[in-house]
């Protein structure tokens, strides 16, 4: 079987059967399907019930929210495909979308994940996520938010793919672990492929895989939210710490430092201080739970290479707040 495709779910009854059907009519079709639900209490379960019975489908139950992390996990554990493509249930997916994701893949060996253009569902002149990027600040960021998706046709490598929907590598994954539940939702991702870029993989982004994204209809955090916030607090935190080495953390600490400063004041200026504050604590207590992956010295020239990532892409987030703040799409 090529592809695996799952689907976590958590009270999606609004949009998740649109998803699942833009998965179904996909041109390439051997792939199956795995629905992982996280504890829905509205329709959503219903309708990931009625398609039981349906040749390549599975649907797991969970009775609560386990989060994103363990969600997929549970789904790729299960998977039979030489890929695992991971999609919102709050997307939908052009017809070629899986096949133009499998064959980026297969362009490269050393291809780890492919990541998708996302599309705003309800502005679609404009970009949702094109590849992820992190800054010297600690910063994840999505490439092309709120940008026009026209400026987005040219593939390339990221520093990471946007788990929303992607395409992995089942080989790499079985080689590198899967994705750290102690990242219970948001950076989960951004964390999973920074793993693959320190064990020399490649991310890339694939602009014909396209797809529309409705934009935090599972959490309610289309920007921010308290749940939101806390995420963002603790996972800001064991990102960096959980994926550099030693020294490179030393070195870039006065960065991040500032990074959560900025960030501490920001969530305070929008009512979330508090959340935010919570975050940083569950930091502080989960950081000795960490599966920090050992230090390698083979590794040291893509460790570098990370390095000269954080630096290029800090100047281009400030980019990206100057475009935002003249209204430039």
């Amino acid at each position: 079987m090529k592809v695996t495709v799952v689907i976590p779910n958590l009270n999606g009854a609004g949009w998740l059967r649109d998803s699942i059907e833009s998965v179904w009519a996909q041109t390439l079709t051997d792939f199956e399907l795995i629905v992982v639900d996280n504890g829905s209490t509205d329709e959503s379960l219903a309708i990931a019930r009625s398609y039981q019975g349906r040749a390549g489908y599975t649907l797991i139950e969970n009775g609560e929210n386990t989060g994103f992390s363990h969600a997929v996990n549970q789904g790729i554990r299960l998977a039979r495909g030489e890929y695992v493509a991971l999609f919102n249930n709050d997307a939908f997916a052009e017809p070629d979308w899986l096949e133009n994701l499998v064959a980026a893949a297969e362009a490269d060996p050393k291809i780890f994940a492919v990541s998708s253009l996302m599309i705003r569902h309800f502005e679609r002149e404009l970009a949702d996520d094109a590849g992820d990027y992190v800054t010297l600040l600690g910063f994840a960021c999505k490439r092309g938010d709120g940008l026009r998706a026209a400026r987005y046709t040219k593939p390339c490598r990221v520093f990471s793919a946007c788990g929303g929907a992607a395409l992995y590598r089942k080989s790499i994954l079985d080689e590198i672990g899967l994705f750290d539940e102690l990242f219970f939702a948001y950076y989960e991702d951004v964390d999973i492929s920074w793993r693959g870029n320190s064990f020399g993989y490649k991310n890339v982004f694939c602009p014909t895989a396209r797809c529309y994204h409705i934009c935090g209809a599972t959490t309610g955090a289309v920007r921010y939210n308290p749940f939101k916030s806390v995420q963002s607090g603790r996972n800001s935190i064991l990102l960096p710490y959980k994926n550099m080495p030693l020294l490179m953390f030393i070195l870039n600490l006065p960065f991040l430092a500032l990074g959560y400063l900025l960030k501490a004041v920001m969530f305070r200026l929008r009512g979330f201080g508090p959340a935010y504050a919570q975050g940083f604590k569950e930091a502080l207590k989960a950081i000795p739970r960490l599966d920090k992956p050992r230090f390698r010295l083979r590794n040291l020239p893509h460790y570098l290479l990370i390095q000269v990532w954080l630096i290029a892409d800090t100047f281009r987030y400030i980019q990206y707040r100057i475009q935002r703040a003249r209204g430039i799409t």
